[in-house]
């Protein structure tokens, strides 16, 4: 039941369902699920460890969104992507660079109108390369930044040229992992989010108040 309920929450707050800043008070959590305070307590405790909700005052809220959040996700993040690529340099087996190259064919033929679609084979890519790296642990943390990420609406890839730029910079890391150049891939995977990084606090800054 707590799981049930982590994910309806979790699900929530990353769609943007429930807004950041969103006051979760246990008691009417339990009256809405139409379970017990237990489950909601633990479902908010793991959501407080994912770093998707903060205490405030007396209780808790949706986490709120801000250019420092950003900067802080990021930091960590090209830190990540840099050591997953150069793992997945030295580390990778043939089915991963296959993998990694139907992703790359498929993302260079999907239809520029469906967002969806391109933001679901970024996303997959990405995780590919996490998977490359033969490293678990690396996935479980680049897997919890990357939901933090997903708080944020709009994505980078729907800003003018940003999807060519993307495609360009896949295929130079397809390349170098192929090779086998370890730092070359954990440097185009640092530009890349780097990229991304000043990409998303441009957008931030041009979003209504």
């Amino acid at each position: 039941m707590a799981r049930s309920v982590y994910d309806a929450l979790r699900d929530e707050i990353v769609t943007g369902k429930l807004a950041p800043g969103t006051p979760l008070v246990a008691t009417a959590l339990a009256k809405r699920f139409r379970v017990s305070r237990t489950p909601i307590r633990e479902a908010l405790l793991k959501l407080r460890q994912d770093g998707l909700v903060e205490p405030t005052g007396g209780g808790l809220e949706v986490r709120r969104q801000s250019p420092e959040e950003i900067l802080e996700i990021y930091e960590l993040r090209v830190l990540l992507e840099e050591f997953a690529a150069r793992s997945a340099a030295s580390r990778r087996s043939e089915l991963d660079l296959n993998r990694l190259v139907h992703l790359h064919r498929d993302m260079c033929q999907l239809p520029f109108e469906d967002a969806d679609a391109r933001i679901r084979a970024n996303r997959a890519f990405h995780e590919q390369i996490w998977v490359a790296s033969h490293n678990r642990t690396l996935r479980d943390l680049l897997e919890r930044i990357s939901t933090l990420l997903h708080r944020y609406p709009e994505p980078t890839l729907n800003y003018p040229g940003r999807w060519e730029t993307v495609l360009s910079e896949h295929e130079a890391l397809i390349e170098a992992i192929s090779e086998g150049r370890a730092e070359e891939a954990a440097k185009i995977a640092a530009q890349h989010m780097s990229a991304a990084r000043d990409l998303r606090l441009k957008m931030y800054s041009e979003t209504p108040a």
